[in-house]
């Protein structure tokens, strides 16, 4: 789709949301309640949901009614995808910011800053991705074994933690980083005796910021599964981004409750990898793919409620 008021649309609309919750919300540091995160991620799904139908609406009044169903189609498995991808992401936040002991009043700035970066770095990825397929086709072959790979490494890696104190990354950012000792409320950097110290909140940002990255490398190529239309991607992955903060606090509470979950998330991954590499050979419809991935995803979230249904949450 070339048309630029739609790309000026979707930027107005993204850029508005922001700025409100720049401006009223996430300027003010403060402990996320669930009333506001279940808000935040009614308002971001309902604006998603109004902008594939306001797509939809002058796709069939310009195109035919056939293509703007395949249009929708397209955004909303995009959108589910990326979804679902980003729940693991939300279990790595957790791990972060409980290793850090970062308070809840100043996750929501980290958040909000990681969301800002990650938008940037998805339009590059997104853009470049396409690029490339337009020039290689067979990239999509490689981008599929790359998600069966992956889906299979975290069906076999699932139960294991992560321990952040021997992570080589994080050692190497210390070993090249001035930190102080302690959170300075939410500053990322502060001034002693003329020297800028970077706190333990950049550096948890840092760590933010990689991880949105690493799981772009497998949500953006899944998406490919899907469509190559860059407006279809950038725009179902963008609004889903936008939404994951919020996310992020209607499920830290009850994490262990969704302890099944990456199973799902990693059978998704292969599933969606196979759909790649044979997209030339054997043609699944969309609304297929979107009924075995929500299938999957929501399978796998009741089945964790169930097996966990006698642990406590936070919020109980």
């Amino acid at each position: 789709m070339e048309t630029w008021w739609l790309w000026a649309a979707f930027a107005a609309i993204v850029l508005t949301l922001l700025w409100v919750d720049i401006k009223f919300v996430g300027g003010k540091s403060h402990k996320v309640s669930m009333k506001e995160a279940l808000t935040w991620s009614l308002v971001w799904f309902v604006v998603a949901m109004a902008f594939n139908a306001g797509v939809w609406a002058w796709l069939d009044y310009s195109v035919g009614r056939e293509i703007a169903n395949d249009k929708a189609l397209e955004f909303l498995t995009a959108y589910v995808i990326e979804k679902a991808l980003a729940v693991d992401n939300v279990f790595v936040w957790l791990m972060i910011f409980s290793y850090f002991a970062i308070p809840p009043e100043l996750q929501r700035r980290v958040l909000l800053y990681g969301v800002l970066g990650a938008i940037v770095m998805r339009a590059g990825m997104v853009f470049g991705g396409i690029w490339l397929i337009n020039q290689f086709h067979w990239l999509l072959y490689v981008f599929g074994a790359f998600l069966v790979f992956t889906g299979v490494k975290m069906l076999l890696t699932a139960d294991k933690e992560t321990d952040l104190s021997t992570h080589r990354g994080l050692i190497w950012l210390r070993s090249k980083m001035k930190l102080t000792e302690h959170l300075e409320g939410e500053r990322f950097f502060v001034l002693r005796e003329g020297v800028k110290y970077a706190t333990p909140l950049f550096l948890v940002l840092i760590l933010v910021e990689i991880s949105d990255l690493i799981f772009a490398v497998d949500s953006i190529p899944a998406i490919f599964a899907v469509t190559t239309d860059p407006f279809i991607v950038l725009t179902s992955n963008i609004f889903a981004i936008m939404g994951l903060r919020a996310m992020y606090f209607l499920l830290q509470g009850a994490a262990e409750k969704f302890s099944l979950l990456k199973y799902g998330l990693a059978i998704i991954l292969v599933f969606i990898g196979f759909k790649l590499m044979l997209i030339d050979v054997f043609h699944l419809p969309i609304a297929v793919a979107l009924g075995v991935v929500g299938t999957i995803l929501v399978g796998s979230m009741l089945l964790s409620l169930w097996v966990n249904r006698n642990k406590p949450t936070r919020f109980e």
